[in-house]
């Protein structure tokens, strides 16, 4: 959930290294937050159906595509909602490859906050909890924090499986993208908010057998993503 007031950057970079890592490839995984919507920064959607990217959104959805050429994508995963399908588009029409539905990758269930103002929430008593403990909050007939980062961890530990060795693009929204690198990271949930995902960015993590998860670069909008992997 993105706070009324911009939690501080997390504290890796956030363009990639200089060159791919050494030693064995690993899956490379590359988290991408949807594109702008007209309601971003004001409303939390949540999984509201029938909400698309704005003009500035679409324009980042090229970007994206634009930014992984050259990257030797092996499949691309999406949020099945509208948001984050459209934002896949462009990268699926260059790389030719089609778009997976992965319901792991969806927005977390915020229940009876759904389509609140982000002004009335950041109000509330609750929203304290929210940001300084998020590990102990339920969203009110909702899903909790700690149940969303277990999910879209088993969904990325499915993915990096099904495809070991490649490049696996994965389009999300901001809280499970947040809570995946806090997890790759080893950084408790309660921290995950210091972590910023904006709209059109890229997070990428690579995994090797027997080795912790590295995580490459954190909410990148800007640069070229074809270091990521050796030709």
């Amino acid at each position: 959930m993105t706070a009324a007031t911009p939690p501080a950057p997390s504290a890796r970079p956030s363009g990639p290294p200089s060159g791919p890592p050494s030693g064995p490839p690993g899956t490379l995984l590359l988290l991408v937050r949807h594109g702008e919507t007209p309601t971003t920064g004001t409303v939390l959607p949540g999984r509201t159906p029938g909400l698309h990217l704005s003009d500035r959104g679409r324009a980042q959805a090229e970007r994206i595509a634009e930014r992984l050429a050259g990257l030797p994508v092996d499949a691309i995963y999406s949020s099945p909602l509208e948001r984050t399908l459209e934002t896949a588009e462009p990268t699926a029409a260059r790389s030719g490859l089609d778009v997976k539905h992965e319901d792991g990758l969806l927005e977390c269930d915020f229940g009876d906050w759904t389509g609140a103002a982000l002004a009335e929430l950041s109000a509330l008593p609750e929203w304290q909890t929210v940001q300084h403990s998020p590990s102990a909050f339920r969203f009110p007939d909702g899903e909790s924090f700690t149940q969303m980062q277990a999910r879209i961890v088993g969904a990325l530990e499915g993915l990096r499986t099904a495809h070991a060795g490649g490049v696996v693009v994965c389009f999300s929204h901001a809280d499970p993208i947040k809570a995946a690198v806090a997890h790759a990271l080893g950084t408790h949930l309660d921290l995950f908010q210091r972590i910023v995902i904006s709209p059109g960015s890229v997070s990428a993590i690579s995994y090797v057998a027997g080795q912790a998860p590295a995580v490459l670069m954190v909410n990148s909008t800007s640069e070229p993503l074809s270091g990521l992997r050796a030709p």
